[in-house]
């Protein structure tokens, strides 16, 4: 048992012996009403029955007042014993009790409890409009005390009841507990302010140009963002350009490139439907579309003669003076009318965002974004910095910000690196990603929604059908839910296939996009990470010198559905004579899997999962480099004699924790790690 014997009020001084004796008047308090107290002095207090030498003991219950004289300085031995029906515990622990020179008061408290309370006040210290009330409550019966006013006063106010404060208000506080554990007093500043005052309320809405008046310096920033350039940084790519982006010579399956497509790919772009230019004007700044990202209830169409697009009022529930007057950060809704609908539709392309990520409140199909979950909204994690977003997938060539999204910052998980109940799991951490755990399976469908969240896994731009909702001819698509990630090393740099590049083929199919990394990259500290993995049949030229895939014109595809003119067409767009040969390819390509995490319980990989060859059912670790140099019957024997080995999880176990935690053996006396294939497609 953990307990302790304290006194208060004892002068510790040690006195010189005298003739004079004094009283000592002690109380035996105890915060375990059920406990007693041995109390034993050497000599033994007046009223002993023997002869004052001899030691007397005597046991006293909790809240008694015992009365010892001694004479001044005199050491004593207090042994204290604690008792709980005809138990004894903690028996023979002394503490020395010296007699002060005068009659005195003390209080021994008996202590089952030597932890300090921990007081929390709600709401936390920040900054309100009005006023605020705040309730401070221990975490175990205590007594809390409180002063206002300044950072060096001091807690004497008993807390009993809500504090209100209407004025800025530095409050300090702290907690006793009853076994007299006092916590460190804690400061916090309450900044009331007036109610924010809308400073759009009157306005009238004169065209998009109008934010400039006010904002032009967040327009400014818009300008050089890769949501309006389409094009940034491509220092996370292995290949390509200095700057990088759709706009110039990225390609993928589903849009293809933007290259005389722009009409079509521009409804997600955040300008008015001009081309986006690198080289700044008063032009370029007034294509800018702030109403696509402040404003939930804007809708907009293009105009068939200007080719720009304009307020959709018919289709809106508000005017548009109305939308300029409540003007609001992006919600989630803003964000996903293009992110969950890229590629050709809800769900589509990413296979982890879809519409139902802004709606649904099954915490099973999105614990952090479901509306009974956490409710975040997409700046949780992609935080902006004037108006550059952090936040990268492994296929996208633009880097944004240099600012890094991770699950264990400072506002989400900043202890989970190391605090997993696990230990085997911290292992894993430095080179697993949190996703490959908690999303074992994506393109999951919300159960409160109507509509599937099932997502492309193939497209063939062979074949055409007519998109009745798109109104335009669409390739065929492949569809599925409920899928489980393909798994890569990626040390967050990635390589993408751009226009007129060589073509890269890795298993029979021409690569579009890949993530970097090795299971031997440990100095960049190559992470396990899930992925969706996507094919397509898509064109390449044929008998060149170079041969590359042919960026077919997704306008001419929409409009007539005829495979044929669209890559004529591209290879116009690309420089390229249209009468150059071409064929038929199957490409693929990797998009990093974010979302889609559900609530941990029940949902999250176990061990047997991944380990175990035979029977594990998520990945395969051997096609990722874990393979063993040689089978277990003839590798043990490298080091030991003739012994049995079982395949069974808890042997694995057994075995792997006896050499690498135990005899720290490296890896590679086991492992080879310079397998040529390090992505697993299950």
């Amino acid at each position: 048992m953990n307990k302790s014997f304290v006194f208060l009020g004892m002068t510790t001084a040690f006195f010189a012996l005298a003739t004079t004796s004094y009283a000592v008047t002690l109380t035996i308090a105890s915060s375990n009403p059920t406990s007693g107290v041995a109390v034993t002095m050497s000599p033994n207090d007046t009223a002993g029955r023997n002869n004052g030498t001899t030691q007397f003991t005597r046991t006293y219950n909790a809240n008694t007042v015992v009365s010892l004289t001694a004479p001044a300085g005199m050491t004593g031995k207090v042994f204290q014993k604690w008792r709980k029906g005809s138990t004894d515990y903690s028996t023979n622990r002394a503490i020395t009790l010296t007699m002060p020179s005068s009659s005195t008061t003390m209080t021994a408290y008996f202590l089952s409890d030597t932890t300090k309370p921990v007081t929390t006040a709600s709401p936390v210290a920040g900054t309100y409009t009005s006023s605020v009330t705040v309730t401070l409550t221990p975490n175990e019966a205590a007594t809390t005390y409180y002063c206002t006013g300044s950072t060096s006063c001091t807690p004497t106010t008993v807390y009993t009841a809500p504090l209100s404060f209407t004025n800025t208000t530095i409050l300090r506080y702290y907690s006793k507990d009853v076994a007299q554990n006092s916590e460190t007093t804690k400061t916090g500043t309450y900044t009331i302010t007036a109610p924010p005052v809308n400073p759009h309320a009157a306005l009238i809405w004169t065209g998009p140009t109008m934010c400039q008046t006010c904002h032009y310096s967040q327009v400014n920033d818009m300008f050089g963002a890769v949501h309006y350039q389409w094009q940034g940084s491509g220092a996370k790519m292995i290949n390509g350009d200095p700057v990088q982006g759709k706009i110039t010579d990225a390609m993928n399956a589903f849009c293809i490139n933007i290259l005389g497509n722009f009409g079509a790919c521009g409804s997600c772009h955040i300008g008015l439907g001009a081309l986006p230019s690198a080289t700044q004007s008063q032009a370029q700044l007034d294509n800018i579309d702030c109403m696509l990202c402040h404003q939930k209830d804007y809708k907009r169409k293009k105009n068939v003669t200007t080719g720009l697009y304009e307020p959709d009022t018919a289709n809106m529930t508000i005017t548009m003076d109305q939308a300029v007057q409540t003007l609001h950060k992006p919600v989630k809704s803003n964000c996903l009318q293009c992110h969950a609908k890229a590629g050709g539709g809800d769900a589509v392309k990413r296979g982890d965002i879809a519409l139902a990520s802004g709606t649904t409140a099954d915490t099973t199909y999105d614990r952090h974004m479901a509306t009974a979950g956490g409710n975040f909204a997409c700046q949780k994690c992609h935080t902006f910095t004037n108006h550059h977003v952090a936040g990268r997938g492994s296929d996208i060539r633009p880097l944004d910000s240099t600012t890094a999204v991770t699950c264990s910052s400072a506002t989400c998980h900043p202890t989970k690196p190391t605090s997993h109940t696990t230990s085997a799991v911290v292992k894993h951490v430095a080179r697993v990603a949190c996703q490959t755990c908690h999303i074992p399976t994506y393109a999951k469908n919300a159960s409160d929604t109507t509509a599937t969240e099932a997502t492309e896994t193939s497209r063939d731009w062979r074949v055409s059908e007519w998109n009745a909702t798109l109104n335009r001819w669409e390739p065929t698509p492949t569809k599925a839910n409920n899928l489980k990630p393909a798994y890569a090393f990626f040390n967050g740099t990635s390589w993408g296939y751009n226009l007129n590049d060589a073509v890269k083929i890795v298993g029979g199919l021409y690569r579009i996009s890949e993530p970097v990394g090795s299971i031997a990259d440990a100095t960049t500290a190559s992470k396990l990470t899930p992925f969706k993995y996507k094919t397509a049949w898509q064109p390449v030229t044929t008998g060149q010198t170079t041969n590359v895939l042919i960026g077919l014109s997704t306008k001419d595809y929409f409009l007539t559905g005829v495979y044929d003119t669209a890559v004529k067409a591209g290879l116009t767009n690309m420089g390229l004579p249209s009468t150059t040969p071409y064929t038929t390819v199957q490409t693929d390509e990797f998009l990093m899997l974010n979302h889609q995490v559900p609530s941990a319980t029940g949902n999250v990989l176990a061990c047997t999962s991944c380990h175990i060859s035979t029977t594990a059912t998520q990945m395969n670790l051997q096609n990722l480099g874990y393979g063993l140099k040689k089978p277990t019957s003839d590798l043990c024997n490298d080091c030991h004699g003739s012994e049995s080995y079982s395949s069974s999880y808890s042997s694995f176990l057994s075995i792997h924790s006896r050499h690498v935690d135990s005899q720290h053996k490296k890896c590679s006396n086991c492992h080879n790690f310079d397998r040529p294939e390090r992505t697993n497609l299950n």
